[in-house]
């Protein structure tokens, strides 16, 4: 694990805390009838908190070429993780009452 400071591990592992725990309190959130939508939003953030994973354990192999294959399957749960926000996103703002 020397391939990054400890300043650097410090924020990869507390980000990935912290979307773990966004996904917890906007999954409560949606368990209010008027945020019913967020549901969707909650899942939609999965597949970054996923990538987020591919890269630390890379990482903690010190990079290894031989586990090349997950920095292609980061790039592929970002893709798709931020797909599917803009989704949730959407339908939020569709759904919203607010701006009707």
């Amino acid at each position: 694990m020397h391939e990054l400071s400890f300043g650097t591990w410090l924020i990869h592992i507390s980000s990935v805390i912290e979307w773990i725990y966004a996904i917890f309190i906007i999954k409560k959130l949606s368990n209010f009838e008027e945020y019913k939508t967020f549901f969707w939003l909650s899942l939609a953030m999965i597949p970054n908190l996923i990538s987020a994973m591919c890269a630390i354990t890379w990482h903690i192999y010190d990079n290894q070429e031989s586990l090349y294959g997950l920095v292609t399957l980061q790039g592929i749960l970002t893709f798709i993780g931020n797909s599917t926000l803009a989704i949730a996103t959407i339908v939020i703002y569709r759904t919203s009452s607010t701006y009707e």
